[in-house]
């Protein structure tokens, strides 16, 4: 019998180790690693193996470990994007940012009831939020693959999940705000807005308060006074813990969950507050933490906390969950395709944007895993999120990688016709005669 403390780093070997082979194997196929990081998780649980092995107890005795994953991994989600790149984002990604997050959110909350009119409208509203939103890091791992992530096509829908994530996430803190109110629709919505624009005010303050200090050289000397003079090792990578934690304070302080205050102190690190170079080296570390260990753990957890026997054994509950997961893909693919066409994309390359920015990931998950902590969720309804954002991230690759290989032989075709084209011999010169003379008159 192995005492607490044993069972503890077994269990937590076995879920990172797995999880992490897992992955591997899954980008090998052309996947993104969370697929295989949440099966391996899906595996070890109450669906398959749990009571085989008796992990029963695993997602309980790491529940405070998943919440600082969920830190690390909303933190490095907001470190992704800057306020200028907020800035730089045209109207068109803009407005396509805005409209596949808003259309199937509004649609979904529709679908959602009709499927399962048995829960509550907040309940309905949360679930349609979390299948709505387009996965930054996971897009930006999937143009990278495809080599389209330094093109005009891939920076346009990086913008375009970064007004994505950033309208869910304030409309998450909104509704959590509305969850914890007074119950009166009209008097708990005025707060939610109000306390939410209070945060974001507090946001934007900071941000243009670094900015002019740096316009007026101030913060140059106070980032090298504190270089030379700050002794500890790591200094810099401490201080964003310090100022991470600070915001997920202050929002939980707000009611809008440590989540949204997580997600917007690290969109306030950038090159311009701490200086390129220390900055490129937070990122690293960052990057290095969260990927090599927060992100494996967070999905194999999540698939843990999953149990695909609560989705119900009827014809009738099965057939409710693949038309949510249906909804959840092509309402994406449909919505960013048709909005391409009308900036005047070629039907390929509409095709493929709708496919990408159907890919779900760490962000749906991660509001999903609080909702369940918070027991807004139950253990069914967190399954069926999951379950929603596992299918729609396997399908998303997949319809993408068959756009890439359209628009790679299109591309051929046109410089095939464009070198066979240099080849051709010019025509003869085309003598002016007098009757040319008179109709050129």
């Amino acid at each position: 019998m192995l005492n607490t403390t044993t069972q503890f780093i077994v269990d937590l070997f076995l879920l990172v180790a797995a999880s992490v082979a897992a992955g591997e194997i899954c980008i090998r196929l052309g996947q993104a690693a969370l697929v295989g990081q949440i099966l391996v998780g899906v595996i070890l649980g109450p669906t398959l193996l749990e009571p085989v092995l008796g992990l029963g107890n695993i997602s309980s005795n790491f529940a405070d470990l998943q919440i600082l994953a969920t830190f690390f991994i909303l933190m490095m989600a907001g470190l992704s994007v800057t306020p200028e790149q907020i800035r730089a984002t045209g109207l068109s990604a803009g407005l396509l940012g805005i409209a596949i997050f808003l259309i199937p959110f509004l649609l979904g909350a529709g679908v959602v009831h009709v499927l399962y009119p048995q829960w509550g409208w907040l309940t309905t509203l949360f679930i349609s939020l979390t299948i709505s939103i387009t996965a930054l890091p996971v897009l930006g791992i999937m143009l990278r693959e495809m080599g389209l992530l330094e093109t005009k096509f891939g920076s346009f829908l990086m913008n375009t999940a970064i007004v994505n994530e950033l309208a869910a996430v304030s409309t998450f803190a909104v509704l959590l705000e509305i969850q914890t109110g007074t119950h009166d629709i009209l008097v708990d919505t005025a707060i939610a807005i109000v306390t939410v624009a209070v945060f974001l005010s507090t946001v934007l303050a900071v941000h243009y308060g670094l900015r002019s200090l740096r316009q007026m050289k101030v913060w140059d000397r106070m980032v090298s006074q504190f270089r030379e003079g700050w002794r500890s090792r790591e200094a810099w990578f401490a201080l964003l813990m310090v100022a991470g934690l600070a915001a997920a304070l202050y929002s939980q302080f707000l009611g809008l969950t440590f989540l949204v205050g997580a997600f917007y102190a690290g969109l306030l690190i950038t090159p311009e507050s701490a200086g390129p170079r220390q900055h490129r080296q937070i990122r690293q570390i960052f990057d290095t933490v969260t990927w090599g260990f927060f992100i494996p753990l967070f999905f194999a957890l999540v698939g843990v906390s999953m149990d695909f026997r609560l989705i119900g054994a009827s014809v009738v509950a099965i057939s409710a969950f693949a038309a949510l997961v249906l909804f959840a893909f092509f309402s994406k693919v449909f919505v960013g395709s048709s909005f391409a066409r009308t900036l005047g994309w070629s039907p390929s390359e509409s095709l493929g944007a709708g496919f990408l920015v159907a890919s779900r990931g760490a962000v749906e998950l991660a509001m999903a895993v609080i909702l369940l902590q918070d027991q807004v969720f139950t253990p069914q309804q967190f399954t069926i999120v999951a379950g929603v954002g596992l299918l729609t991230t396997l399908l998303a690759p997949i319809g993408a990688g068959s756009f890439v290989r359209t628009l790679t032989a299109e591309r051929a075709s046109q410089e095939e016709e464009q070198r066979r084209a240099s080849f051709l011999p010019l025509p003869p010169p085309r003598l002016v005669t007098g009757a040319d003379d008179e109709r050129a008159s």
